[in-house]
């Protein structure tokens, strides 16, 4: 436990940051997997990727995730519901 008063208050900064991030990394984890599952299923995915690429794009406004990592999921997803789709 920290003693230092400033990092007392840095802890409870960070604490209030990782519930953001892990809310933000959850809703875009879940639309993910709609969107794969839904495409396994041989179901209609526009509406769906469109949402997943959404939330991937607020993740990145957010900081969560960087600017080429949302690029290459986002590359992928479209990726996998075409060849699914095809």
């Amino acid at each position: 436990m920290a003693n230092i008063k400033s990092q007392i208050k840095r802890n409870r900064q960070n604490e209030k940051a990782r519930m953001r991030n892990k809310s933000v990394r959850s809703e875009m984890r879940t639309a993910i997997r709609k969107l794969e599952e839904a495409a396994a299923a041989g179901e209609s995915t526009q509406d769906l990727l469109r949402a997943a690429q959404s939330k991937i794009d607020v993740a990145v406004s957010k900081g969560v995730l960087k600017k080429t990592a949302a690029a290459r999921k986002k590359s992928r997803l479209a990726a996998r519901v075409s060849t699914d789709q095809g």
